[in-house]
């Protein structure tokens, strides 16, 4: 083989069918990125209703425990604006099982109903 038939054959590049083969390579691992970027954001938006119904939810219930009156026994229910949406909370107020402490369950869901956090904290009743 002479110089340059050695030189020509070095100059030749890439064939289609590998070209082809490295752009469906390449177009696989784009679509699984953005696949996974897809279930990222929603695992986002799932993890933010719950974060900020929680705190909602922690709201309500220090309310209840620090108000020098203690909640009636029952349910009330109500509506909360915080981070920019409203949430629908629920409070349950009880009798615990231990003398004189009472036991108050709030539930806090999205505009869609779904839940968005729960706590249940306990009182001591006067």
């Amino acid at each position: 083989m002479s110089s340059t038939d050695r030189a020509g054959a070095a100059e030749r590049g890439f064939t289609l069918i590998e070209m082809l083969v490295a752009l469906a390579v390449f177009s696989l691992a784009a679509l699984a990125l953005l696949r996974l970027e897809g279930t990222t954001l929603t695992s986002t938006a799932i993890l933010q209703d719950r974060l900020i119904g929680q705190i909602v939810a922690r709201n309500i219930a220090i309310e209840a425990v620090t108000d020098p009156i203690a909640p009636a026994m029952g349910v009330t229910n109500g509506r909360e604006r915080n981070g920019g949406r409203n949430w629908a909370w629920t409070r349950r107020a009880s009798a615990a099982p231990g003398p004189r402490l009472q036991r108050i369950d709030v539930g806090v869901t999205t505009d869609s109903g779904a839940p968005a956090g729960a706590i249940t904290v306990f009182r001591p009743l006067a």
